[in-house]
């Protein structure tokens, strides 16, 4: 079914009829802001019918004529007018100029940087290759941490090393020369009753502690004639001590003993009046000395009551 097409409406503008001065000979009419010919000529052609323009065409660069009718009427602002150039145009100019300027000065500036840093470079080597300034932290290589197996061999070092200077310290503090004895000095070196007699004899209980005079080395151990039972020690100073009557040997042949080591006990064995020791000292020639002369002559004095 076909539809009704509404009438459309004449849209016809009447026409309006212009009139063309062609004896003016005043100047024209200065355009305001924002209207000149184009701007006119536009507003003419929009309010006349299109049946009504004029058939001219004007030429490249020619003003197009004017009439009176032209120079009354309100300007019609086109939809196609030309911007003008006013303030916005002048501040995006500023932009773009300000833009480059700090372009320029940023390229500057990081070349500066890039020979600053080349400079030093070169000055300086170790930055060049990557060596950690002064100020940064330092790696410290430690040592390996101490176990307790460590701890415990310090420990027996340090005692060990004790242990051998006490000892010297008492070695430095021992005496090298001292009495055989405790006892009472019943006889001296010299003659007796027709005969000589070669030594000391210091009465004491038998199984009191005997020993040995000085450092020496054991030569014998046992038995022997007139003594019962005797010692001898080879002395470090060349010497033989003689200790005879004695109950019992407490060392052997070819050990070492030290001064004041105990070697025996007093006894009364073999041709003997009473408990004692019989201490004698024989050069190494063989020749018997004065024991009491050889103990003094060591810085080792015999008590009063140990003398006869």
């Amino acid at each position: 079914m076909a539809r009704h097409r509404r009438p459309e409406p004449d849209l016809a503008f009447p026409a309006v009829p212009r009139a063309v001065d062609q004896s003016s000979s005043g100047p024209p009419p200065v355009d305001a802001p924002g209207r000149g010919p184009d701007a006119d000529h536009e507003a003419a052609a929009v309010s006349a019918p299109l049946t009504d323009r004029p058939a001219h065409t004007a030429q490249v660069g020619q003003t197009p004529p004017r009439g009176p009718l032209a120079a009354t009427r309100r300007p019609v602002r086109g939809a196609h007018r030309r911007p003008g150039g006013g303030a916005g145009g002048r501040v995006l100019a500023v932009s773009v100029a300000a833009g480059a300027l700090l372009t320029a000065a940023t390229s500057s500036a990081h070349a500066a940087t890039d020979e600053h840093t080349l400079d030093r470079r070169q000055a300086d080597p170790d930055e060049s290759t990557g060596a950690a300034p002064s100020h940064a932290p330092q790696v410290l290589q430690v040592s390996q941490v101490p176990t307790l197996a460590d701890f415990a061999d310090q420990l027996e070092r340090a005692r060990v090393r004790e242990e051998r200077r006490a000892a010297r310290e008492a070695e430095a503090r021992r005496p090298k020369t001292l009495m055989p004895v405790s006892g009472t000095l019943t006889s001296n070196f010299g003659p007796r009753w027709g005969t000589t007699h070669y030594g000391l004899d210091i009465a004491n209980t038998i199984g009191t502690p005997i020993v040995s005079v000085t450092d020496g080395t054991v030569l014998e151990a046992g038995p022997a004639s007139g003594f019962g039972l005797w010692v001898r020690i080879l002395q470090d100073d060349g010497t033989i001590g003689v200790f005879g009557h004695i109950d019992q040997a407490l060392v052997s042949a070819g050990q070492r003993v030290r001064a004041g080591e105990q070697i025996a006990t007093v006894g009364n064995r073999g041709q003997s009046t009473g408990p004692h020791l019989h201490y004698e000292v024989w050069a190494s020639d063989g020749r018997k000395a004065d024991p009491m002369a050889w103990l003094n002559a060591r810085g080792v004095p015999v008590v009063p009551d140990a003398r006869a």
